[in-house]
């Protein structure tokens, strides 16, 4: 079995912790049983730590908790360190590290449940936006 990488959106990340019914949870799962592996940036990492410890309360977790969800993903995911910008390109600026981090690593896809925040991707940088039940479609 192929091991295919990912750029996992911060978005996918709070869901799959949020609840255990849904695609971005199988996602997780995915990643931690070797089926999917991400490829994570320094900012991107700062941003989910940022919105786990935002969104605490809401997701049941404990300052250990985090720490250890954002251990585990860096140990399971691949970091790539960007030393270029391709800023402006995306509706909203705060999406542009997730496409910089896709684009310096080769990683053709992004899981996000924010598909048109990415329109255009495809065309100009061969990277695709898809959500996490079409990711988990195509490992199965």
């Amino acid at each position: 079995m192929k091991t295919v990488r990912i750029i996992l959106d911060t978005n996918v990340l709070y869901a799959g912790l949020y609840s255990a019914d849904g695609a971005s949870y199988q996602v997780l799962r995915a990643i931690e049983r070797g089926q999917v592996r991400i490829v994570v940036s320094t900012t991107l990492l700062f941003e989910y730590e940022d919105v786990l410890y935002r969104k605490q309360a809401e997701l049941g977790l404990s300052d250990q908790d985090i720490d250890a969800v954002l251990d585990n993903l860096c140990d399971m995911g691949d970091h790539q360190r960007i030393y270029f910008l391709w800023r402006p390109f995306l509706p909203d600026p705060k999406d542009d590290h997730v496409l910089e981090a896709a684009v310096a690593s080769h990683t053709p896809t992004i899981v996000t449940h924010n598909i048109k925040d990415f329109k255009g991707i495809a065309k100009a940088f061969d990277v695709r936006a898809i959500p996490p039940k079409d990711r988990l479609e195509e490992i199965r």
